[in-house]
């Protein structure tokens, strides 16, 4: 394809650039990548690409834009507060550049589709905060040998390479097996500053435009480790592993992770809201057991509540009675759920998860308690 006179003028300082020139620019537009995910990494990729002429941008994600997510999220505002991420993210992108092409895919990534979504698009880009989504989104690019560019955020720390590319190593030649559950705490967990994302997902553009111009060396064999408290960056050499199963099929990842979606087993001991509203009523002796971050117990608490993190019950469990009724709560329901288990496996028998977690108690019952 030619440029235009007025891609010429916009694209004028990548032109003037001996490794882009017009050939490059032109390949720019020709290109397809498709990023998975619009949010905290998703954005400033996302962004970048379609400012420096990406000539199709796939977006997958199935959430709505949450006032919690502007945080670090700078592809939706306020005013998209409610929207479809992935209608929020289109608008914003043909704002800046309209002479792309935006696809959005409001649905979530599976075994099912994620082969076909793929198949179309030259660079595939994992903006995702779960392992079951990371190790989905490697085996199908392996499947369709597609280069998979990879970030992750955690607090002040973020993680980035090339997998997958001419060769080179993948995600599973890293991380075999995925962390037990609960184990590593999500960014919706544990937190993660808000400018975090901003610098990865810009590094994760940058290896993108690499891969396409064919320029300079891509971090495929690296993994570039950041620490933005210390601001210092580090890099850890990959290799291939001889002894990473070969990847035939796509599995189900959330059972691959550990992850039960099932709710027959739990509803033996899940509790609901309105229970845990009528016992407090009663005022009968029940021992509140928190399982969030500290920093998540600043936000809001329930009354008389105990604080003990997940990743810290099976140390501190003997603070427990476990003749005590005891119910767990956290922000959703899930890490309680984990914790549940955990007790329940060290011998307290009278253990129950609050479903929904705290949120789903300030919803029905608390509309003056924060909700985050």
């Amino acid at each position: 394809m030619s440029l235009t006179k007025n891609q010429i003028g916009r694209y004028s300082r990548h032109l003037i650039m001996p490794e882009v020139g017009v050939n490059g620019q032109e390949k720019l537009a020709e290109a397809k990548v498709l990023c998975i995910g619009a949010g905290g990494l998703g954005s400033p990729l996302a962004l970048y690409l379609a400012s420096a002429g990406i000539g199709t941008l796939g977006i997958v994600d199935d959430d709505v834009v949450d006032l919690s997510n502007l945080q670090r999220q700078i592809l939706h505002s306020e005013e998209r507060i409610g929207e479809l991420k992935v209608e929020s993210a289109k608008k914003r992108l043909l704002e800046l550049n309209s002479d792309i092409t935006v696809n959005t895919y409001n649905l979530r990534l599976t075994s099912e589709n994620a082969l076909d979504l793929f198949k179309d698009y030259d660079v595939i880009v994992d903006g995702t905060d779960n392992f079951a989504t990371r190790y989905l989104v490697n085996d199908a690019c392996v499947l369709l040998n597609k280069p998979n560019v990879y970030g992750s955020i955690f607090r002040f720390e973020g993680q980035a390479t090339v997998f997958n590319y001419k060769g080179g190593p993948h995600y599973r030649d890293l991380y075999p097996e995925p962390p037990p559950p609960g184990m590593v705490p999500s960014c919706a967990e544990g937190g993660v500053l808000g400018i975090l994302p901003g610098i990865i997902g810009v590094i994760q553009a940058t290896e993108t435009v690499k891969i396409i111009l064919e320029v300079g060396e891509t971090l495929s064999g690296r993994l570039m480790l950041y620490d933005s408290l210390k601001m210092t960056f580090r890099e850890i050499k990959l290799r291939k592993n001889p002894d990473t199963p070969k990847i035939t099929e796509l599995i189900d990842y959330q059972e691959f992770c550990g992850i039960n979606n099932s709710t027959e087993v739990e509803d033996e001991f899940e509790v609901q809201v309105d229970y845990l509203k009528k016992i407090i009523d009663e005022k009968r002796n029940v021992t509140l057991l928190d399982v969030r971050e500290y920093g998540e117990y600043e936000i809001c608490k329930l009354n008389n509540s105990t604080l003990i993190p997940l990743g810290e019950i099976t140390s501190r469990a003997n603070e427990l009675d476990s003749a005590d009724d005891i119910i767990v709560y956290c922000h959703h329901g899930m890490r309680s759920l984990q914790a549940a288990r955990i007790l329940k496996g060290m011998g307290f028998k009278k253990v129950k998860n609050l479903a929904g977690g705290i949120d789903a108690w300030a919803a029905a019952f608390d509309e003056k308690m924060p909700r985050y």
